[in-house]
């Protein structure tokens, strides 16, 4: 029996004519990263699962139902990172670059994967574009992420956004707030679904945080979080709205925002694109524990995570006009037989002075080779027969625009002088 191969459920092909819509992003998510003082980090695609059972917390419903793990052919549990946080963290305290001071601002631009149902925007393996800080308590730095966040969307033509901010306090005021909400939803229990009902005692802000209709019901009504806020999370809270007004953003305070993973304190946000239901294309927050729970000395530590298959389609959504690359500088078509090697001195020449070019390799007619020049997009034709080679001189063509033909000499550094010189027509 045949066997189809296709790719995997919640996974997606990328192939090269829309890549560019890719490589457009990453490339603004790497300039404004820049712009703002951050630094580029790479790290494993796998990990122990350890860091993220310890980092993520056991209660999320990242741990406990979308991680890939299985156990290496050396008995060790290995699983594929769900986020990109926890790594950062290790990949900093292991390479000791939090020692050489700070604050430590990084970026990424990295796969994850997560065993979820896939959706809108929503893949088993998807890609993101992350920053974070390390070193800062201060609301300042949480205002830095945060517009960093609202200049990467400004920049990408995205701006059908609503900005929603939370505090979800420290660990001095928060277990006031968790025994509220214990007391809440105990009252309410038979109404939670299963996995609620185990999160009631070992973290009911889980529940807040549930995709159940009817745990989100049940929740609706539960307590605030801004009214259990001890006066330091208060006053960290104040000055980062004074740092949003004093930016020029716009935001909305959402007391229900608590983000799906267990090392947030203090500040959650989320940038919510309109154009794709008020989808989430950015949201993070503050993790002051983070590094001292994966081993470190207390560094406190914020970010954000921004989905890329999410965001092209809210850029899709609003129409943000993202240039297609055009072809090669030059394609040399062949007239006969006798051009074939002057051509293959003259490509690799090209392309040695930085010029792309590119030559027929199908054994195609003359006609067929400038028919398959056009329909790849290539900026200028050069056709070279035994009267060019004559003459040591041929016509350079542009396909594209106004420009004129010229006559250039058969060699690299004249066509490359012709290409960058050729003068465009109105």
């Amino acid at each position: 029996m045949a066997v189809s191969i296709s790719r995997p459920r919640g996974t997606a092909d990328i192939t090269p004519e829309a890549i560019y819509k890719w490589h457009f992003i990453e490339s603004v998510a790497a300039g404004v990263a820049r712009d703002f003082g951050f630094r580029e980090i790479r790290f494993p695609t796998f990990e122990y699962t350890e860091l993220f059972q310890r980092g993520v917390g056991d209660t999320t419903d990242v741990v406990q139902k979308e991680m890939y793990t299985f156990e290496d052919k050396g008995g060790r549990s290995i699983t594929l990172r769900p986020e990109g946080t926890a790594s950062a963290v290790r990949a900093n305290l292991e390479n000791s670059v939090f020692a050489a001071g700070l604050p430590v601002k990084e970026y990424y631009v990295t796969s994850i994967y997560r065993y979820d149902k896939p959706g809108m925007g929503r893949y088993r393996e998807h890609h993101q574009f992350g920053v974070e800080l390390f070193g800062s308590e201060d609301a300042s730095s949480d205002a830095e992420v945060i517009t960093l966040g609202a200049e990467y969307l400004r920049r990408l033509g995205v701006n059908n956004v609503r900005l929603e901010i939370n505090s979800i306090g420290c660990p001095n005021c928060r277990p006031k707030y968790m025994e509220a909400l214990k007391e809440y939803f105990n009252a309410r229990i038979d109404k939670l679904c299963d996995t609620c009902r185990e999160r009631l005692e070992r973290n009911p802000l889980r529940i807040l945080d549930c995709k159940s209709e009817i745990c989100r019901s049940v929740a609706k009504d539960a307590p605030s979080g801004l009214e259990f806020l001890c006066g330091d999370c208060v006053d960290h809270f104040e000055k980062l709205k004074k740092y949003l007004n004093v930016s020029g953003l716009e935001f909305t305070v959402n007391s229900r925002i608590v983000r799906g993973l267990d090392y947030y304190t203090r500040t959650v946000f989320e940038f919510l694109a309109d154009g794709i239901g008020g989808l989430a294309v950015i949201g993070g927050g503050r993790y002051d524990g983070l590094v001292s729970t994966l081993g470190g000395s207390h560094t406190p530590g914020l970010g954000f995570g921004s989905g890329i298959e999410r965001m092209l389609l809210a850029m899709d959504a609003e129409r943000a006009e993202i240039e297609k690359p055009g072809g090669v500088n030059v394609f040399i078509a062949a007239a006969d037989n006798n051009a074939d090697e002057l051509i293959q001195k003259l490509v690799n020449e090209l392309r040695k002075l930085r010029i792309s070019a590119e030559r027929d390799i199908m054994g195609r007619s003359l006609k067929a080779q400038l028919k398959y020049a056009d329909r790849s997009g290539a900026l200028y034709s050069l056709v070279i027969g035994g009267d060019e080679i004559a003459s040591g001189h041929g016509t350079l063509k542009p396909m594209r625009g106004n420009s004129e033909s010229v006559s250039v000499e058969l060699n690299a550094a004249a066509i490359a002088k012709s290409i960058r010189y050729i003068p465009e027509r109105g």
